[in-house]
């Protein structure tokens, strides 16, 4: 090295503070990151949800190649002990937190039903405690296993972090000695490619130190080139070289636009823009074009991450507006005057099917969504507050019920010896009907007081029909009963009120009832004629099919009346009507639904047509249904 050479060297006092932040050509146009961002190898919320307190919906975007979507909780169990054995959590923590967001989701799921059934059954809200199941204190022992070993991943890479500023920190310091070094130019320059790769091989280092490390590096790097003034074709090719890293960079970043996943688009961009600044500087025709290409990439997957974003935003606002709008629906109903147990029963399944609704609209945004659930759920537990108080109430007047109707069993007993037949038959029919206008007892109660009151009715009913059993003159009598009823029938008018006309049919069907049997031969042909006197009536009043239904179910309940097996059968057969109206009820939802999902074309409009057929001839149903399950209800 010549003496014009080592007067131009850099002296060492003046490389002993360096500036915090220096304008060099590497970090003002190769070295600078769009939206760059720190990352952290193990995200800390993996750890969320690890007591399993379960929250009403999860905001945070889980993107993996693991779907564990249809394993139950032993399965997702089993697999997560499997995978927790393999120490290297790195390689293990995707799928470690879709096993955890699938488990969640369905004590969630488990959650929400649990505690809807407690509040259908009136508890209250405030006191529902979740008993936590063996499978979930099972997950937890194998989740804390990847947690421990997360933890002391973390903990030796923030000490190996601090180790790798230490080294480079020292190289640093050789860096500033080998600027000054009076060594040949191709030991200098081979001792500072040597550098330089032990710079490149040195890990991450603690975030707070990234900015100032590079600044220094890069500062000493230009003096380097400054300074010992290396020969222009060892540059250029050491520039060529960085050129080449840097296209291979560019060309990775913009395969990055053809990544599905948008959030691994984002980590892998920020990776690369890592290692771009890793690599020195290029030629200075290439400089602003290279650059250009990287940032335009990068500005194009940014967008993209933007729009990702915007369009969740977008239906989280959706999301929003549904529950809103559920919210609005539950308060009105709130507002309602409910004095029936089936109004109540109504008003409970809207409630409920709302609910379902509510279920299956995904989240709003966090802070949204905590508000909104919230108002929900303070909505419904007013609701079926409001519930408990009216059956509490209900409750009171059930064992007022019970106390009369054990007076009527008390007085039908004292009748039940009587061979006053006409005097004790209509006093126990009065009986009768003074049961049939007191409402409910307490239902554990009911079947005991009942076959209590029908015992001594049946018993009274048992020794007259005994008395009377082969007496021809009374089945003559009522033979005679039933012709002269058959011909007011026949002489009936029908008027314009349908109403009346219905109430004199029904007083028709209870008289012809209440006479009793006629003599053998005369049986068929007896009825025969009353039920075409009948259907006669109804033609004349142009029945509905319904209508028509409705009183021969009305006519058939009626018959049961003296059944001894009457109320086991009415039991069942409410049962049965309120499962067919409940399925009728759901279908007509789901038609409802489907019929919105046809376009405008004429093939769509013809199926839509079809649908609404359907959905009027169920409601139809429903209400034929409806008013049957009325007239048990009346009995």
């Amino acid at each position: 090295m010549n003496t014009n050479e080592r007067n131009e060297m850099v002296k060492p006092e003046e490389l002993n503070i360096l500036p915090e932040t220096v304008q060099t050509e590497v970090n003002a146009t190769d070295v600078n990151p769009v939206e760059e961002t720190q990352l952290v190898e193990i995200d800390e919320d993996i750890d969320n949800d690890l007591n399993l307190e379960i929250g009403e919906d999860d905001d945070e975007e889980t993107e993996t190649e693991y779907d564990f979507s249809s394993c139950n909780k032993l399965q997702l169990i089993e697999i997560l002990e499997e995978t927790v054995q393999d120490t290297d959590v790195v390689k293990i923590k995707d799928k470690v937190v879709s096993i955890k967001s699938n488990f969640l989701r369905i004590c969630k799921e488990e959650r929400d039903q649990e505690m809807e059934q407690f509040i259908l059954d009136g508890g209250d809200k405030d006191n529902y405690e979740h008993i936590e199941d063996p499978l979930e204190i099972r997950f937890r022992a194998a989740f804390n296993i990847f947690r421990d070993n997360k933890n002391k991943f973390n903990e030796s890479l923030e000490e190996q972090k601090v180790a790798n500023l230490q080294l480079k920190n020292a190289i640093l310091e050789e860096l500033k000695q080998l600027i000054n070094s009076e060594e040949t130019l191709k030991k200098t320059y081979d001792e500072f490619r040597v550098l330089q790769d032990r710079w490149k091989e040195i890990g991450q280092v603690p975030a707070s130190e990234i900015t100032n490390l590079w600044n220094n590096y890069h500062f000493l790097i230009e003096k380097f080139y400054d300074k010992v003034k290396i020969n222009r074709e060892l540059r250029d090719l050491d520039l060529k070289k960085n050129l080449e890293a840097k296209i291979e960079l560019c060309e990775k970043t913009e395969e990055l636009l053809l990544e599905k996943s948008v959030t691994k688009a984002f980590k892998l961009l920020q990776k690369y823009h890592d290692e771009w600044k890793e690599i020195g500087p290029v030629p200075q025709e290439k400089k602003d074009e290279i650059w250009e290409r990287f940032k335009n990439t990068t500005d194009k997957i940014n967008q993209i991450r933007r729009e990702h974003y915007s369009k969740i935003q977008d239906e989280q606002q959706a999301n929003l507006d549904a529950k809103v709008a559920i919210c609005e629906k539950i308060e009105e109903l709130l507002n309602d005057s409910i004095n029936s147990i089936g109004a109540w029963q109504k008003k409970s399944n809207e409630v409920n099917e709302l609910f379902k609704v509510w279920k299956s609209i995904g989240p709003a945004q966090k802070k949204q969504n905590d508000d909104i659930w919230n108002r929900f759920k303070s909505s419904m537990d007013s609701f079926f507050s409001n519930k408990k108080e009216f059956f509490s109430k209900l409750k009171e007047q059930q064992i007022d019920n019970y106390n009369r109707k054990i007076q009527l069993c008390v007085e039908a007993e004292a009748l039940a010896e009587s061979k006053e037949w006409k005097k004790a038959t209509d006093q126990i029919k009065k009986l009768q009907e003074e049961w049939k206008k007191i409402g409910p007892v307490p239902k554990r109660h009911s079947d005991k007081i009942w076959k209590r009151f029908r015992s001594a009715c049946d018993s009274f009913f048992t020794s007259k029909s005994e008395h009377f059993s082969g007496i021809k003159g009374v089945e003559d009598e009522n033979l005679r009963l039933k012709k002269e009823l058959l011909e007011r029938i026949k002489a009936y008018e029908i008027t314009a009120n349908r109403s009346e006309n219905m109430e004199a049919i029904k007083a028709f069907q209870r008289e012809w009832m209440a006479i009793g049997f006629v003599p053998m031969k005369y049986k068929d042909a007896t009825q025969e004629e009353y039920r075409n006197s009948i259907d006669a009536l109804f033609e004349k009043m142009k029945a509905t099919q319904n209508e028509i239904s409705t009183a021969e179910y009305r006519n058939m309940v009626e018959g049961l009346k003296d059944d001894p097996e009457s109320r086991e059968k009415v039991r069942r057969e409410r049962n049965i009507l309120t499962n067919k109206i409940t399925k009728l009820r759901e279908e007509i939802i789901v038609l409802e639904n489907n019929i919105g999902f046809f376009s405008g074309s004429k093939q769509s409009e013809l199926m839509r047509a079809e649908y609404e057929k359907k959905i009027n001839r169920t409601k139809n149903e429903v209400k034929v249904l409806e008013a049957k399950l009325k007239i048990l209800n009346e009995q």
